[in-house]
């Protein structure tokens, strides 16, 4: 990858420099390793460390308002959100709304320690000597790269930073990871750093699942490195993006410690496995992250398999019941929280199809829509294959492995623990299919505004309405927002006559296709005639479950609002605000950071939903709404960031 610095060399280059050592010394002079003033106060206190150079201006560009509500609502952010300015999708250059420096000197300086930490720029460290000792780190971690073993990857540009308590549940802690401030010890050939472009697409999704209930890390900020350019596809703008998350240990960080051996690997190296390591890792997230409520000796392994296995079949379920696709569901960017993570080229499903391919990389269709769920077994495959050692030594003592396990364990015993620890494999699939069913079910029943669980409802409505959206080319949800209007009194049972307003309804539903010219009218109408039919019935049936509404049919609307999105990141959008940011990031950052409000409120009636008088700015808040360039339906991105 090439070098992205401009540096140039000494005039009278002496017999080192000629060997790259100005190079050095250059980059030397803008690591973070010069004291500051004490960042914080108390027993923790930390000091902010600071380079010897400051020659790289440093633009704020994105603050998430319910980031920072939610994980650290008490970060003193200063005068950042009123030198955004207004959030705006109509009126960026309007100079009314513009960002506004604050007069008030002490916002300011709260602004500027902000950036400086956010943007790698400083770092918070302890005194050397002092306990608790506390410094930034990147994690190591290994994978599987589309199905082939990759040996080691990373972290390859992600630095943490900070971890403070969640503000809801003291019991648990929140990490600060900057994506994109620079190389790290597991950067290989990379440069550590990340486009504005993939910076932007992450900051916005993170906030954007968030608010649909789907597991996910979460965003804080965006900071534009406007002079310091990077080449992938193309020559781009550098960013650094901070997320949050309880951890970001990953499937991957334990296939670092134990993965496959004697296998030819197309990544950057592996080490030895090292099951002491992988003890001591496994035991730390049993107890520290999943919290698993161990009693002393107390086997953990499985439990942190199921568990996690658990963790993430909830979240596939949501990806499945909301059309998300990861794209790139590698074991090194599986959480074993399960929170989604590493936003690469996702996508949430235009026109229905389960066969989309929202990465460009994939020829193969491994991580299609369809095959998601299936994707996450594997990767927890992958992971059981890793702590299978560990599992069979738990099974043969029953209680937990200790310091030294395995040190004098012959490569046979080492071989028979594994084997004996892979017969878990069966229940780590059960536990998966039947999680992400039941859970499935439960969110398609939610955005249908029945109550009760039904076990034909898969059969009989979900998997009949996605057929319907797939032959007939309807947009995903726009079918389920136009469904939330639908009231059983449309179906008249007493009359072979269809009513003039049920016609008009479905009329509505096949106004979701962008092609309206190929629909099939006829058919399609019979096929929302039956379908609605036996939905009706299906409302119908839950009567006695809405006793304490007065009003049926408009407390199931507006739940079924409140489940369906009005608002959904689709690539045409993201392409349009990533422009707009590129082109200029003054008036850019004001519709970044209206796009992220509706990111973050979805279920809102954006753009005056149903109402025939509406503002420029509503006018622009519907067009975000709507389907958007026909050419950049099903848009397939790239892994490139």
């Amino acid at each position: 990858m090439p070098f992205p610095y401009e540096v140039e060399p000494p005039e009278n280059p002496t017999e080192e420099d000629q060997k790259g050592a100005y190079i050095e010394k250059w980059l030397t002079d803008r690591e973070a390793v010069h004291p500051g003033p004490v960042a914080s106060s108390g027993e923790n206190h930390l000091r902010k460390y600071y380079p010897k150079n400051r020659d790289q201006p440093l633009v704020l560009i994105g603050l998430s308002e319910t980031g920072l509500r939610d994980c650290v609502p008490a970060l003193d952010v200063g005068d950042a959100f009123s030198t955004i300015g207004a959030p705006t999708l109509s009126e960026e250059f309007d100079e009314e709304g513009n960002g506004q420096e604050s007069d008030i000197p002490e916002a300011v300086a709260a602004r500027k320690d902000l950036i400086d930490i956010l943007s790698g720029h400083a770092m918070l460290m302890s005194d050397e000597g002092k306990e608790p000792a506390f410094g930034p780190w990147s994690l190591r971690y290994s994978g599987h790269q589309f199905g082939s073993w990759a040996g080691q990857l990373g972290d390859g540009r992600a630095i943490s930073v900070l971890v403070t308590p969640n503000p809801k549940d003291p019991s648990e802690t929140f990490e600060l990871q900057l994506k994109g401030a620079g190389r790290t010890p597991f950067s290989r050939s990379a440069d550590g750093l990340a486009v504005l472009r993939s910076s932007i697409r992450e900051y916005l999704c993170s906030e954007a699942m968030q608010a649909l209930g789907i597991p996910t890390t979460r965003s804080l900020s965006l900071i534009l490195l406007p002079s310091l350019a990077v080449a992938r596809e193309r020559m781009e703008t550098s960013c650094v993006m901070t997320r949050v998350a309880p951890s970001f240990i990953r499937i991957g960080s334990f296939e670092a410690l134990n993965g496959p051996t004697n296998m030819f690997f197309f990544g950057g190296g592996q080490q030895k496995p090292d099951l002491e390591a992988l003890r001591i890792l496994g035991e730390w997230v049993s107890k520290q992250v999943l919290k698993l409520g161990l009693k002393d000796g107390e086997s953990w392994s499985e439990k942190l398999i199921l568990e996690s296995a658990r963790r993430n079949a909830e979240m596939v379920a949501g990806w499945q019941a909301y059309g998300f696709m990861h794209g790139v569901i590698n074991t090194d960017n599986i959480s074993i929280l399960g929170l989604t993570i590493d936003y690469g080229p996702y996508a949430f499903m235009d026109v229905f199809d389960s066969y989309h391919i929202c990465n460009h990389t994939d020829s193969e269709g491994r991580y299609a829509y369809l095959f998601q769920p299936n994707m996450i077994i594997y990767a927890l495959r992958a992971l059981l294959n890793a702590l299978a050692p560990i599992v069979g030594a738990e099974v043969e003592t029953g209680r937990a492995v200790g310091p030294g396990w395995a040190a004098n364990a012959s490569e046979e015993k080492i071989k028979e623990w594994t084997t004996k620890g892979l017969e878990l494999k069966d229940e780590l699939e059960r536990v998966v299919q039947q999680t992400t069913a039941n859970v499935y079910a439960k969110l398609m029943r939610k955005r249908l505004g029945l109550q009760t669980s039904n076990a034909k409802d898969e059969s009989t409505l979900f998997s009949t309405l996605l057929n319907i959206m797939s032959s007939h080319k309807l947009d995903f949800h726009s079918t389920f927002r136009t469904l939330c209007c639908f009231t059983p009194t449309l179906i008249n049972s007493e009359s072979s006559e269809v009513d003039p307003q049920l016609h008009e309804f479905i009329t509505q539903l096949l106004a979701n296709t962008p092609e309206p010219e190929r629909l099939d009218h006829g058919k399609a109408t019979e096929e929302w005639l039956k379908w609605l039919d036996t939905y009706s019935k299906r409302i119908e049936s839950e009567k006695n479950d809405w006793s304490n509404s007065e009003d049926v049919d408009e407390v199931r609307k507006l739940e079924m609002k409140a489940a369906n999105p009005r608002f959904v990141l689709r690539q045409w959008v993201l392409e349009e605000v990533i422009k707009k940011v590129e082109r200029d990031a003054d008036s850019g950052k004001r519709v970044l950071a209206k796009v992220m409000q509706m990111a973050s409120y979805p279920f809102e009636e954006w753009g005056a939903e149903g109402s025939d008088a509406v503002t420029k700015e509503e006018r622009e808040e519907r067009r975000y709404c709507g389907l958007g360039d026909k050419k950049l339906l099903g848009f397939q991105c790239s892994c490139s960031s």
